[in-house]
């Protein structure tokens, strides 16, 4: 086999350094090298390589995916772990490589740490790069595992780092840091993916935004606690690294025991921050378990009625649901055992006879009748104290010994990893399931795991638990193919690959409020596609900040997802749920669009003004967002571009109805935008992405669509060019 392997997809390289006898290095992870010989992929890894300066070892360290001070490395180590003491330090052998279509397995092994070590990368045909490691013990004993992190490396050229912090109600806020010399470790401890994970962590170009700049990303696709990182060391060398964060001594592997971290998944781009998004939602849409079906306009009942179940109640709000266009309606919280507000009930999950006699079979008959699908909330993973649950099985709550963690919105945490009580979960659910025509459930998870052990040996558990969820998971979408899933935890607090490998659209934020949905959707959607971000109408006031704000504005900013709506229809004035009927129709149509295009930003100085559109993978038609936050310093606002567009193409341009009125007035500021008319304008692709459109005057918190369409006219023909230069037509 060849000392080089060279594995390239859309426009990206990785090219590993397979020579040595210790892991392979990667050489080159970044835009394509185009077609080369083994002699030219050997002077190119001779061509970067850095001068071997400095006192840790004679020549240059190797900087593996699973970096090794063995190596002399003396950045943070790949793997950290020992026996009794010994073993600290492996230094691994390559034992077989073997290699396929965009992948790459290597077999390594350590004789005197007892170790064996898988290690496997996936050049995704998308450009997307991943990467896991499978470590196993080989000799009697325990070796316990500390650490077992994932590296990919980037240029010195990318000088800052773009990650995310936030917390409930503001998930996923990005912050920038300079990349510097030293480590920046990001860790989440909360059991679950967390509202301030790193999420997506980049390192740049100097200046990189929506459309320029070279960018690498890295994700860390797992559910429970993570850690995150970007190092600098003073060999020269960059590296981004990721994997599980795990609780002291909850990995001891015994003879022949394995532990497989998580897929680190890893995006180059050369067009900025957008480029990154367009290769993980053409990933995500490749899945064969992606959505096909057009996403339903979802009717959630939450904000609408809270723990007031009453059938009649519920019958007037589905009946003005179907009267708008919802086709999905979701009973949430309130349903089940003793669960009349949020102190009681939760594991207890069989329907109320207080609250449904007859059961849910009454509801479920309107909601169907009228031509709509059912929906449920649960929480599985939680108990209450007060539910006949806990107290039948207090040992199934996760401990640390004898004592339960400190109460959480009343909660505990059930303990999957228990048999007993994973079968009894699963088993009511899958009752629930099998006995109610239900289409969909909002899988909630409303607290951090804090001190979440195995009651009976006192051991860490978020490992285990973490697991056991996808485990079933898996059994409850195998037995149920046709029932979605919602990853809902506290609004957005679980939202990465691993858990949309196995659910169907993940619930952003428990906040609607339209102001706030921009930040958090837009950064959401740097990993996750529209299609499965869920985006709702709210009612005027919102529930989560007590701002209000128009209907327009409100829709506006939720058809840029998957269109919902969580508003007590009942008391909507008739004027609104017609002008919300209208939004309904237009999503309707264009989803398909929003749903299968590509999600395109400007980049604008003006901080009070957002651009967002999605574009046809044909590039014929396009929607566009233009979206005022604030108040501009300008007066009136510049130009936008309209990125994504075929610059050889001519355009239709004009504001989309019903968005194309805000505040119901075309000239609320005077005179209306020469453009900005039904008749609008036509343009070339060329002319929108370079010069753009003059954006209106907008009061703050305020949207304006804006439709594209092709005219199936080629513009660049019949070109004479100028002896001055000039083109002319």
């Amino acid at each position: 086999m060849s000392r080089f392997i060279h594995l390239t997809a859309a426009g990206v390289s990785v090219l590993l350094d397979c020579g040595g006898p210790g892991l392979p290095e990667i050489v080159h992870w970044g835009a394509a090298l185009g077609a080369a010989t083994p002699e030219q992929l050997a002077g190119l890894t001779l061509a970067t390589a850095p001068q071997p300066i400095g006192f840790s070892i004679d020549g240059t360290p190797p900087v593996s995916i699973v970096p090794a001070q063995s190596a002399g490395w003396l950045g943070h180590p790949g793997l950290s772990g020992h026996r009794d003491g010994r073993a600290w330090s492996p230094a691994f052998t390559v034992t077989d490589l073997h290699t396929g279509t965009g992948h790459l397995t290597v077999e390594a092994t350590d004789d005197t740490a007892a170790l064996h070590l898988q290690l496997e990368l996936e050049l995704d045909p998308s450009g997307i790069l991943r990467t896991r490691a499978t470590l196993t013990s080989t000799a009697p004993g325990t070796y316990w595992l500390d650490d077992l992190l994932l590296f990919l490396p980037v240029p010195e050229t990318t000088t800052e780092l773009l990650d995310f912090t936030g917390h409930h109600l503001k998930e996923r806020s990005p912050q920038r840091t300079a990349f510097t010399h030293g480590l920046r470790m990001r860790e989440n401890r909360t059991g679950r993916t967390g509202y301030d994970s790193a999420y997506v962590l980049c390192a740049g170009t100097p200046g990189f935004a929506n459309r320029t700049g070279q960018v690498w990303g890295i994700h860390t696709a797992f559910s429970g606690g993570a850690r995150t990182l970007a190092e600098r060391t003073y060999h020269g060398r960059s590296t981004l690294g990721g994997g599980e964060l795990l609780l002291p001594g909850e990995i001891g592997l015994g003879d022949g025991d394995s532990y497989t971290t998580p897929w680190l998944y890893g995006c180059h781009s050369d067009t900025g921050l957008d480029g990154v998004s367009d290769r993980f939602h053409t990933m995500l849409r490749a899945r064969p378990q992606h959505p096909r079906s057009p996403r339903p306009v979802v009717v959630n009942t939450w904000e609408a009625v809270y723990f007031d179940h009453d059938l009649d109640r519920l019958t007037e709000l589905a009946e003005r649901a179907a009267d708008v266009g919802a086709e999905r309606f979701v009973l949430d919280d309130g349903w089940f055992g003793s669960r009349r507000d949020d102190t009681s009930g939760l594991g207890d999950w069989t329907v109320s006879p207080d609250v449904w006699p007859q059961g849910l079979r009454p509801l479920i008959d309107v909601v169907r009748g009228l031509g709509m699908e059912f929906g449920l909330w649960v929480e599985p993973e939680m108990v209450n104290p007060d539910s006949e649950l806990a107290r039948a099985h207090p040992d199934w709550m996760m401990a640390a010994g004898d004592r339960l963690p400190p109460p959480a919105r009343s909660q505990q945490v059930l303990d999957l990893a228990n048999p007993g009580a994973y079968e009894h979960l699963r088993d009511r659910l899958a009752a629930l399931l099998r006995d109610n025509d239900i289409a969909y459930l909002k899988w909630d998870h409303n607290r951090d795991l804090v001190d979440a052990g195995h009651p009976h040996s006192g051991r860490p558990g978020v490992h285990d638990q973490t697991l056991a969820l996808y485990r079933l998971l898996d059994e409850l979408r195998a037995a149920f193919p046709h029932v979605e899933i919602e990853s809902c935890s506290s609004g957005g607090g679980r939202v990465d690959l691993e858990i949309l490998a196995r659910t169907d659209r993940v619930w952003a934020s428990d906040c609607i409020d339209a102001h706030e949905r921009l930040a958090i959707q837009r950064w959401t959607s740097l990993l996750v596609p529209l299609e499965l971000i869920g985006s709702h109408v709210g009612a005027e006031r919102s529930h989560t900040t007590r701002r209000a704000l128009p209907l327009d504005m409100r829709a506006g900013s939720a058809i840029f997802g998957h269109f919902g709506i969580e508003w007590d229809l009942t008391s909507a004035k008739p004027a609104e749920r017609e002008r919300l009927g209208e939004w309904v129709t237009l999503y309707k149509e264009v989803r398909g669009l929003l749903h299968s295009g590509v999600l395109v930003h400007a980049d604008l100085a003006d901080p009070a003004y957002a651009v967002t559109g999605a574009v046809a993978a044909d590039r014929t038609d396009a929607l566009y967002a233009i979206i005022a936050s604030a108040t501009s310093d300008s007066y009136p606002p510049g130009v936008a571009a309209l990125p994504g567009l075929d610059p050889d193409l001519e355009y239709h341009v004009r504001p989309q109805p019903p968005g194309d009125v805000p505040d119901g007035n075309a000239a609320a500021w005077g005179a209306a935008l020469p453009w900005c008319t039904p008749e609008g304008v036509t343009l070339t692709g060329r002319m929108l992405g370079a010069a753009g459109l003059r954006m209106p005057v907008l009061y703050p918190d305020r949207v304006l669509l804006v439709r594209v369409t092709a005219t199936d006219r080629v513009t660049a023909v019949d070109r004479v060019t100028a002896t001055d230069g000039t083109v002319a037509a």
